[in-house]
């Protein structure tokens, strides 16, 4: 999943970036509003972290800019507490609302809350076949026993299995799995479906020719 963090804060910044790729999120971050509304227009991300208060555009104008162009699910964060700002960015369309100071554990569980309605999926644990999936300890199991999965393995079959019955291209897989930061290779999507199949079985992820990969 990939998602964009926006936040002028530096070191908070750089710390939710952190923590969220170690939870295996590929993550695209920006300093202010114009350059985090011009990723967010140009990019599809599965999840926008948005703070209020930044320089060139502030939260409200990049949320309605946004809004104009995409569905794209959004919890913003904002150290004002007041009743009439949680409204605001909720009839503005964000889709939560988050006071800072805030735990870690719970921005990461609205995180996942967000990435699971946004794709019609409120259950946490999603079942394909014998294979279990566990969205919010993020581990997998076949036939009952734990699958271990390296964590772009995971991030692939959980937004396959997220988008069940979709075809999706290895474009926009791409898109999805790997952030500014990351290098990819060609044959890097081919590698990991490979491996999953290994670990999971062959017909759990299906291809479809000229087109992309899919969970019947």
């Amino acid at each position: 999943m990939r998602l964009l963090v926006i936040e002028d804060e530096p070191d908070l910044l750089a710390g939710l970036a952190r923590a969220l790729r170690k939870e295996g999120y590929a993550v695209d971050t920006a300093a202010d509003g114009e350059d985090g509304l011009f990723k967010a227009e140009g990019a599809d991300y599965d999840a926008v972290v948005l703070d209020v208060m930044l320089p060139r555009l502030d939260g409200w104008t990049v949320l309605a800019r946004l809004r104009a162009r995409k569905r794209t699910p959004v919890l913003m964060l904002t150290a004002r507490d007041a009743s009439t700002d949680r409204v605001r960015g909720l009839d503005g369309g964000a889709d939560d609302y988050l006071v800072k100071p805030f735990d870690l554990p719970e921005l990461l569980a609205r995180v996942r809350a967000l990435i699971r309605r946004g794709a019609h999926q409120p259950r946490p644990a999603l079942t394909i076949g014998e294979v279990r999936i566990d969205t919010v300890a993020r581990t997998v199991e076949h036939a009952g026993a734990v699958v271990p999965l390296t964590a772009r393995e995971y991030a692939l079959l959980e937004y396959l299995a997220l988008h069940r019955g979709e075809v999706i291209t290895r474009t926009a897989l791409y898109e999805h799995l790997f952030g500014d930061e990351d290098s990819t290779l060609s044959n890097l999507i081919d590698v990991h479906v490979f491996n999953l199949r290994k670990k999971l079985g062959p017909d759990v992820i299906a291809t479809r020719r000229g087109h992309g990969y899919v969970i019947a």
